[in-house]
């Protein structure tokens, strides 16, 4: 199929720009029309008029998904249908690739294909809860009601992330501030100091050598230390992206017991904010607890999720495997057990959630009052170091004066 690139204008009399692949010019015509668009010009595209189609606009956030089901829902409620609907949140849209798949969700649903189908076309934009939740609305017909909790799932979700991510902001920060002003120390100072250290003509304190043969390899062989770091970098990146690496980080995670509090409780919320959303939409648990598993960051959560998956379906109840998993706290499956007999899980899953959510953010708060002062004192060591290396020569040289 060759390409065509196309001038038009749209059903709102605005001139619009794009390219399509089509057999010859009236394929063309036929896609625009079909599209509701009134072709200008259409030109065939070659290897050098071809139009370059780079898409560096991001992923869209979880914010950028909450307003999308937001805005639906107040469309859909106020009477516009799902087309015009999806139209206009296409030509609202701020993210490149969530306006694209936007517009070709609009374009499936046009042909009369449903709405979540035309999400899971798109798996990389639309999540897996949100295909499965517009799924459950549309089969119960109340597809606002279910685009609804989607948008609150996401936006507890995305608030529980953003609290873990503001807090871990100052650590990150005064860590590269310290690395920057030891890199200059060790580069720019140590070495002016390094002559009068020759001049003195004596045997230097071995913390002076020690920092001075430290400034010396960076300065000399940082050829060699960058192309090192950035491996190591690059090594650890590839290495937690795979199954081994997963479990590592992840065993490390729910061992260290600095973090395993806040991890633990995140994982917690997650799973209880996720299977109350997708419960309480008439999702059957078993996809309820698998799509929990997928949105599970440690790997040991996932697989709990997953193995619990399967238990349910030979008929054991889900607060059995999860208190079998050995790493969700106490509370989480006897609160769900207690659902299980009253018939309120969906109740019991919600006021874990608020509960938890509520935990990660007391868990950070403690965590943060913990690493300020580690910070302070670590930056404290490395600075003073580094100073008491350049201190050192000269008070040996004050005390020998004294001597004489």
């Amino acid at each position: 199929m060759a390409s065509y690139a196309y001038e038009a204008i749209d059903s709102l009399g605005k001139i619009v720009k794009g390219s399509v692949e089509a057999e010859n010019e009236e394929g063309v015509k036929a896609e625009l029309k079909r599209q509701n668009i009134t072709p200008i010009s259409i030109k065939s595209q070659g290897i050098l008029n071809k139009d370059l189609n780079i898409d560096i606009g991001g992923k869209p956030t979880v914010r950028d998904l909450s307003v999308f089901c937001r805005q639906f829902v107040a469309m859909f409620r106020a009477g516009v249908s799902m087309i015009d609907a999806l139209k206009m949140l296409t030509e609202a849209t701020e993210n490149k690739k969530l306006r694209k798949a936007c517009d070709e969700v609009r374009i499936a649903v046009e042909k009369g294909e449903a709405l979540s189908m035309a999400f899971k076309e798109h798996s990389k934009i639309f999540p897996p809860i949100m295909v499965n939740m517009t799924a459950a609305g549309e089969a119960s017909g109340s597809l606002d009601v279910a685009m609804d909790r989607i948008a609150l799932q996401l936006e507890k979700s995305n608030k529980t992330k953003a609290t873990i991510k503001k807090a871990m902001m100052y650590p990150i920060i005064v860590l590269i501030v310290m690395l920057a002003v030891v890199i200059v120390m060790l580069v720019k100072v140590i070495p002016s100091y390094s002559e009068m250290f020759k001049d003195l003509e004596t045997d230097l304190p071995a913390i002076t050598k020690g920092v001075q043969a430290v400034s010396d390899f960076l300065i000399h062989q940082w050829y060699i230390v960058v192309p090192v770091i950035i491996a190591i970098v690059v090594g650890l990146i590839i290495f937690n992206k795979t199954d081994t690496g997963k479990h590592v980080t992840g065993k490390i995670a729910i061992s260290i017991p600095a973090i395993k509090n806040l991890v633990v409780k995140n994982a917690s919320a997650q799973m209880a904010r996720t299977l109350s959303t997708l419960v309480g939409a008439g999702i059957p648990l078993v996809e309820a607890v698998e799509i929990a598993g997928n949105v599970m960051d440690n790997v040991y959560f996932k697989e709990a999720m997953y193995n619990a998956k399967d238990e349910i379906m030979i008929g054991q109840p889900l607060s059995r495997p999860l208190e079998e998993a050995g790493i969700f706290p106490p509370m989480v499956y006897n609160m769900v057990k207690i659902g299980e007999e009253t018939g309120r899980t969906e109740d019991m899953l919600e006021k874990l959630a608020e509960y938890y959510e509520e935990e990660v953010e007391a868990a950070v708060q403690t965590m943060m009052a913990a690493l300020e002062p580690i910070i302070i004192i670590v930056l404290a060591v490395v600075v003073g170091t580094i100073i008491a290396a350049c201190m050192a020569p000269m008070l040996k040289m004050y005390q020998a004066l004294d001597q004489l």
